[in-house]
């Protein structure tokens, strides 16, 4: 049995993971007859958003903690990640890749890595092992590995940045795997459009399927 890590990046669209892109995804794994670990760094939100208005909330949470209401519990510490015990690395979208995983949100292709997500990243890819990204999360692996081929929609000033690294874009409409077969990434637009939830379930499982034809 082919064994996913998943990492989240929180809880809710606006300042965590996105909840139906990493819920399609986990079941997208499963359909396929694999399993899932789910991981999420041990570190304070950047900050808390209220998803009814918009607005940033008084309050402080944990990435891990707030990852773990989507994981049921059942999540471990993204430190804890050993690269050879998985076939594939997944990372669902959300605002959180970008501002709790990354700081992209916030400095673009200036952006720093989580040390514990580089590192995820690229032990898999030395062993040439499967990364999947979905919405904005792909932005990192361009960060992480330079000259890539990924995509992220259609969003022009984010295209801009990503190719100011090197990486080389492409365009993808609903439920489309972009595939780079020289570092085995596998990329979909999913909520960067304007998408809704069948699309995003057929994002996800393209994406995971992509992943598997590679570990066989």
């Amino acid at each position: 049995m082919k064994k996913f890590a998943v990492v989240l990046s929180g809880c809710g669209v606006f300042d965590g993971a996105e909840i139906h892109e990493a819920t399609l995804s986990l079941l997208a794994i499963a359909r396929q007859g694999c399993s899932y670990e789910i991981f999420a760094p041990d570190v304070k939100q950047h900050h808390v958003v209220n998803h009814i208005t918009g607005d940033e909330m008084e309050e402080t949470r944990n990435v891990l903690v707030e990852s773990a209401r989507i994981a049921r519990g059942n999540i471990r510490d993204l430190k804890q990640f050993n690269p050879s015990s998985f076939d594939g690395l997944l990372f669902p979208g959300g605002f959180g890749a970008a501002k709790n995983l990354s700081t992209w949100a916030f400095e673009g292709a200036d952006a720093t890595i989580l040390p514990e997500v580089e590192e995820a990243i690229t032990g898999m890819v030395a062993l040439k092992k499967p990364v999947g990204a979905l919405c904005i999360s792909p932005v990192i692996l361009a960060k992480v590995l330079g000259e890539v081929h990924l995509t992220i929609g259609d969003d022009e000033s984010t295209i801009d940045a990503l190719e100011s690294l090197g990486a080389l874009h492409v365009y993808a409409t609903h439920g489309e795997a972009v595939v780079d077969p020289d570092h085995n990434l596998v990329t979909t637009p999913c909520y960067m459009l304007d998408a809704n939830i069948v699309q995003i379930a057929e994002g996800a499982n393209n994406v995971v399927d992509a992943m598997i034809s590679m570990m066989e």
